[in-house]
């Protein structure tokens, strides 16, 4: 009983003594190595949620939606919430006072200095086009037209630049007659350079407003 005793003892303290040679007295850290992030952000990219990326310094890749208005928004005015072209088109999606009324804005001086107005007249006016569109979504969207993949996002994002009616016009002659504004840009460079991104979760509405 006695040897079975010192044994396990021995035991013990061998291997207590053969961890400890393994661990540091004094352990040095390389500080860029670390973080001390304590807001969880580095667990939540990428995120399809579009309030996620609030007041972040995030490049928008991918196809999210925060990634398709952003594009679209650097096409239009390259994301300048102030800019006025020289046809009178206004902010960072270059609505016309026409457009605006239809989704609810009536003060341009109020809209230009709202980037919370704009974004919400951005997602508006997606919804109602949505909703105009919605039988050419669902009849050409996963077909190829002249070379381009007709998606949803493609679709909308041809509507912002000329209108439902013009995109309208455009898929139902097979893609021969279509759109461009004064500036020569066309419905089907919109179509295929906005195609792809994630639109889903735009609720058609023809109703819809800025609120």
């Amino acid at each position: 009983m006695i040897k079975k005793w010192s044994f396990y003892t021995s035991l013990t303290i061998i291997i207590a003594f053969l961890s400890s040679g393994f661990k540091p007295f004094d352990l040095d850290t390389n500080h860029w190595f670390l973080t001390n992030e304590t807001d969880g952000t580095h667990y939540l990219f990428p995120s399809e949620k579009q309030n996620d990326y609030t007041d972040l310094s995030v490049p928008y890749t991918g196809k999210f939606f925060i990634g398709y208005k952003e594009a679209i928004a650097f096409r239009e005015s390259e994301g300048k919430y102030k800019k006025i072209n020289s046809l009178g088109y206004m902010g960072k999606y270059q609505f016309g006072m026409e457009t605006l009324r239809a989704v609810g804005v009536h003060n341009s001086a109020l809209f230009l200095n709202s980037p919370k107005m704009q974004e919400k007249a951005f997602v508006a006016l997606l919804a109602k086009n949505k909703w105009e569109l919605k039988d050419e979504i669902e009849r050409y969207e996963g077909t190829i037209m002249n070379g381009i993949m007709i998606t949803e996002s493609g679709i909308l994002a041809a509507a912002h630049l000329g209108g439902a009616g013009s995109v309208k016009k455009y898929l139902r002659n097979n893609g021969e007659r279509y759109f461009r504004d004064t500036y020569g840009t066309s419905i089907r460079s919109y179509m295929r350079e906005f195609g792809g991104f994630d639109t889903s979760f735009i609720v058609a509405d023809i109703n819809a407003k800025v609120r």
